[in-house]
């Protein structure tokens, strides 16, 4: 049985990508629609979509409205997990976040070196706020796809808990 004919809830989900060159029209966003086909595949209602440049501020705020606005229970990044200087995700989602949930990342990296030893260098973290989940991807659409393929059903039975359903 999977994740979604187990939970009788459906979760609002939301996508946040970071990307400057998204942002001004320079390239199509490729990972947040992976994202959407995904997070609707298992049962989530996508409620949410944002594509934001890498400026923390503007990532934190975006996290805090979801999160504090009860918009959505789970929160999916997208983008700015790297090494290069206006790669913020996981600081901003680590300013917001009450709580940190390292196990979803340690799990999404452990699955990702199977597959290249690059995935030791993503940054990407993970919290909760407000009751909502807040989860950092990858920027790539293949590498979304496989980290997000790999966690969701295990994020829906977090969600479960985190909402006591």
């Amino acid at each position: 049985m999977s994740g979604k004919e187990n939970s009788q809830h459906t979760y609002r989900a939301a996508i946040v990508t970071s990307s400057d060159r998204s942002f001004r029209g320079e390239q199509d966003d490729l990972s947040g629609p992976v994202i959407r086909e995904i997070a609707e595949a298992e049962g989530f209602q996508v409620v949410s979509y944002t594509l934001l440049p890498d400026e923390q501020s503007l990532l934190e705020d975006e996290l805090r409205r979801l999160c504090d606005n009860h918009i959505a229970d789970l929160i999916l990044t997208t983008g700015g997990t790297g090494f290069s200087p206006r790669d913020l995700m996981p600081e901003a989602t680590l300013a917001v976040a009450e709580r940190l949930v390292p196990g979803i990342n340690e799990a999404i990296r452990w699955n990702s070196l199977r597959i290249t030893p690059r995935a030791m260098l993503s940054r990407a973290v993970s919290g909760i706020r407000a009751g909502a989940l807040i989860v950092n991807l990858p920027g790539s659409p293949k590498a979304v796809r496989e980290s997000l393929e790999f966690v969701i059903g295990t994020l829906r039975h977090g969600l479960d808990m985190l909402t006591g359903r």
